[in-house]
């Protein structure tokens, strides 16, 4: 089975909460598992926001089912293939392939200084288009609005690769400080260093910062010496260095 077909299979034998928080540009549905320990603190988890990066679609359902068995508080939703149209492009086309269906580059496409990363582009293209307008896309405004009506209290993007952690985005000096400590203990438990993502704008993680004033965190799984997409055989190495990290965040918050 591939990865799509293996998160079908997940999804109808899971027998917890579970939805679909929309559709992509070619009507699949993206689906979402919760787990609830306690009403709070709300935690969503987003992964494959880029097609090539569906390794980490694998350790979406990892932890989802292991949070089910080792989580103590904490209400976290799981949404573990945001950009489902593009991994089956990534998985039988392009296979280096990041956008969606419309080429557009789901992670620059939220408003968040939309359009001033250094590597955007403006023109259609496999990886970094912007799109026509902040949220031009289905799957980033499904995003939005199911973040919108969670409220979570913070966020967590799964992506590969490189093995680290990027928490910044022009906070104030308060939430900063706030934002810096839940970095540090999600870097001491998976080992990955913190760093700063430059002149980066427009994702998932910039939008939750600056517009919902919450921690958000974008977490690179797999070695930089890996070639994208990363295969199947290294979810295990990569779930056991991130096991503990929804727990780590939702004992802290």
């Amino acid at each position: 089975m591939d990865v799509l077909e293996e998160l079908d299979v997940f999804y109808r034998a899971w027998r917890g909460e579970k939805g679909y928080i929309g559709l992509t540009e070619l009507g699949a549905i993206i689906p979402y598992f919760a787990v609830c320990k306690t009403a709070r603190p709300k935690v969503i988890v987003q992964y494959a926001i880029h097609a090539r990066e569906y390794i980490t679609t694998y350790i979406g359902m990892m932890q989802a089912a292991d949070f089910i068995e080792r989580g103590k508080r904490g209400r976290v939703y799981f949404i573990p293939a945001v950009n489902i149209d593009g991994i089956a492009e990534a998985l039988y086309g392009d296979k280096t392939y990041k956008a969606n269906a419309r080429r557009v580059d789901l992670n620059v496409n939220f408003d968040a200084r939309w359009g001033q990363g250094a590597k955007n582009v403006r023109e259609k293209a496999a990886e970094n288009y912007i799109g026509e307008f902040p949220f031009s896309e289905s799957e980033t405004r499904a995003l939005r609005d199911f973040t919108l009506l969670v409220k979570p209290d913070m966020t967590v993007s799964y992506h590969s690769k490189g093995e680290e952690i990027y928490w910044e985005f022009f906070q104030g000096e308060k939430e900063r400080a706030r934002d810096y400590r839940v970095a540090k203990a999600v870097s001491d438990t998976t080992g990955y260093p913190l760093k700063s993502a430059g002149v980066s704008s427009g994702g998932y993680k910039d939008w939750c910062i600056e517009k919902l004033k919450i921690p958000a965190l974008t977490i690179e799984v797999g070695s930089d010496e890996l070639s994208h997409p990363i295969g199947r055989e290294f979810a295990e190495e990569i779930f056991n260095k991130n096991r503990d990290v929804l727990r780590v965040i939702t004992e802290m918050l």
